[in-house]
């Protein structure tokens, strides 16, 4: 199967400039592709996956990636997708969130061998340029009727898009001329809100070569769908927020449990999309979606996969055994530090630095009773649990055996309010 067959099976296939062409291309030699990502933030989301995994796939197919971080036109903002204004970060701020997704990024492709990736940030290239040489080199090619038509300039028309906003088209297309030029780039890769610019790109090779034939590759464009859930609702957003790649900002274990809720209805299209399971083995988790939809086979090996690609082994399992111990009847104590960190990580939390204090007093220091009084009640009615113990020891002094891994304590009052003790001693 080719690689455009395969991302056709997995429904990856949005638009392309010219499918036939590029079938043929990428059967008769290796390519060099490119997909770019701005630092708009510190940390690339999950939203930014799916190109990340395209690009991977073709490098599997073994083609050569280079992955684009916008150090310049991050400087800037893109409109594409949005209804207002993006808030301008200063150069210093955009600087280091190049070199945060920089080093994300280089996580996820090969840069070893014949087709190994690339990483290359367009302030290289665009940084330098005067305004002047700007608008006669490469701005004169750009009709002010055809940047108005594309989907990111029109959309904005009413609302209002500023200057800045309105030249991103310019520099991304500029990218794209420049990648080719230099690298042979052949072929652009990007959601589906990015059409407009991709072709752009296309259309400013074509004029800054005068129309003819040229040393220069040809090139072609490719775009995504936009990724959504039954629901119509767009993937990857929560209540708590986006779900970020950088495990500091959405822990690996908050990423699982994110995957092993996916819905019945969207299981085997994320299996297609996300992992590089092939068809016969989504196929066989689809017949479990089907026949033992309770039984969740597909979910926990989307969640296994998709978690290993973005953080490795280890935290597959770090994941596994939080949700056995919170959800499959596990034993919390066998939980290390780093486990409890993530799978507690948005309950309430209280220090003690007395690692020999009664349970009543702890109860009414980390605020889990409101009183002395309080307290005894909740132990003599069976509503405190250490460790998912139930304890009902009024004289209950913590000492080293109510420890995990030397270092928390996890009480639970009721069913379902976790509180955690954390030990500075």
């Amino acid at each position: 199967m080719s690689v455009l067959e395969d991302l056709e099976f997995r429904g990856l296939i949005n638009q392309i400039t010219d499918k036939e062409g590029l079938e043929k291309l990428l059967n008769e030699k290796q390519i060099t592709l490119y997909c770019g990502f701005d630092p708009t933030g510190d940390s690339l989301h999950i939203g930014h996956l799916l190109t990340i995994i395209t690009l991977r796939r073709f490098q599997l197919a073994g083609h050569k990636p280079l992955a684009l971080v916008g150090g310049a036109t991050g400087l800037i903002g893109d409109p594409s997708g949005k209804k207002a204004e993006r808030t301008l970060n200063e150069e210093d701020v955009v600087r280091m969130y190049t070199d945060r997704i920089k080093g994300q990024l280089q996580k996820y492709l090969d840069f070893e061998g014949d087709g190994k990736a690339e990483v290359v940030n367009n302030y290289d290239w665009i940084g330098n340029m005067d305004v002047i040489s700007f608008l006669r080199d490469v701005g004169k090619h750009f009709n002010l009727n055809y940047m108005l038509s594309k989907e990111s300039v029109s959309s904005r028309i009413e609302s209002g898009i500023s200057f800045t906003e309105f030249s991103y088209q310019i520099l991304q297309s500029y990218d794209f001329y420049r990648l080719n030029e230099k690298l042979g780039c052949q072929l652009q890769i990007g959601g589906s809100d990015q059409w407009g610019n991709i072709t752009a790109g296309l259309e400013l090779m074509r004029r800054m070569r005068g129309g003819e034939e040229s040393e220069h590759p040809h090139a072609y464009g490719f775009t995504i769908p936009l990724v959504t859930k039954a629901d119509g609702t767009k993937f990857g957003k929560t209540e708590g927020g986006a779900i970020w790649l950088d495990p500091e900002k959405t822990s690996p274990y908050e990423l699982y449990q994110f995957l092993i809720n996916t819905d019945d209805r969207d299981v085997v299209k994320f299996l297609k999309y996300f992992t590089f399971l092939d068809e016969s083995e989504i196929n066989k988790l689809k017949h479990e979606v089907e026949t033992r939809p309770e039984e969740r086979a597909a979910q926990r090996r989307l969640a296994e996969e998709v978690t290993r690609f973005v953080h490795g082994d280890k935290a597959v399992v770090q994941a596994q055994n939080i949700s056995e111990a919170l959800f499959g009847g596990g034993d919390l104590k066998k939980l290390t530090a780093s486990e409890v960190e993530q799978g507690f990580k948005d309950v309430p939390a209280s220090v003690i630095e007395d690692d020999q204090l009664g349970l009543i007093e702890v109860l009414v220091h980390a605020r889990i009773s409101s009183s002395k009084r309080q307290a005894r009640e909740d132990i003599n009615n069976g509503a405190i649990y250490i460790n998912g113990e139930r304890c009902q020891q009024l004289d209950k002094v913590l000492g080293e055996e109510d420890k995990i891994d030397n270092t928390f304590t996890i009480i639970r009052r009721g069913k379902k309010k976790y509180f955690l003790i954390e030990y500075k001693v």
